[in-house]
């Protein structure tokens, strides 16, 4: 029985999750975390993608994300690929890292995009690994919250922030506030 194959809509963003095996951990420490946004950082420059929102939990990750050039299955396939290959030597593994194929859903519109990007940052608040989301280190939400001078390259920040009026900081203040955009 073949799966059935994915929707690709270029100038969509997606909300992905994708669990690891046996929901084993993904992630056992910060040098996981980093090699993962640095997976993002490399393959970026191949393979151009947009991410609004993510978050990178012991055993899952989030990411609302955008490929416009390229199917986002296919960058899906190679972060997951580069990522597990990586988990397996370093741990001295062999076999499945992650679950399963990760799960999309297309996201249709503004309020869509602000609430999966809401739901994404407040995963480890549910989780109870923090009080507060911008306490989380691995997750998009502290460059909301806080001025920083480096973003990573992957970022669009601006895909959340431009449905708010102001100065960058004004929208970041806003979106972190929970506030609604306008109504245009």
């Amino acid at each position: 029985m073949s799966r059935e194959k994915r929707v690709w809509i270029n100038y969509r963003f997606y909300h992905i999750v994708c669990r690891g095996n046996r929901r084993d951990p993904l992630f056992r420490n910060a040098s996981d975390f980093e090699a993962f946004l640095h997976i993002l950082h490399q393959l970026h420059k191949k393979y151009p993608f947009e991410i609004a929102a993510y978050c990178l939990m012991t055993n899952h990750y989030h990411l609302q994300i955008r490929s416009q050039e390229v199917s986002f299955s296919k960058v899906m396939g190679l972060i997951n690929k580069r990522y597990a290959n990586y988990y397996n030597t370093k741990y001295r593994l062999t076999g499945h890292v992650f679950e399963k194929r990760f799960h999309d859903s297309v996201i249709a519109d503004k309020e869509g995009m602000l609430e999966v990007s809401r739901y994404i940052h407040s995963t480890p608040v549910k989780a109870k690994m923090v009080n507060k989301p911008e306490y989380y280190p691995w997750s998009s939400y502290p460059l909301y919250k806080n001025t920083v001078s480096t973003v990573p390259i992957f970022m669009n920040m601006g895909s959340l922030l431009n449905y708010y009026e102001g100065s960058e900081e004004q929208k970041k203040e806003k979106y972190c506030h929970g506030d609604s955009p306008p109504v245009l």
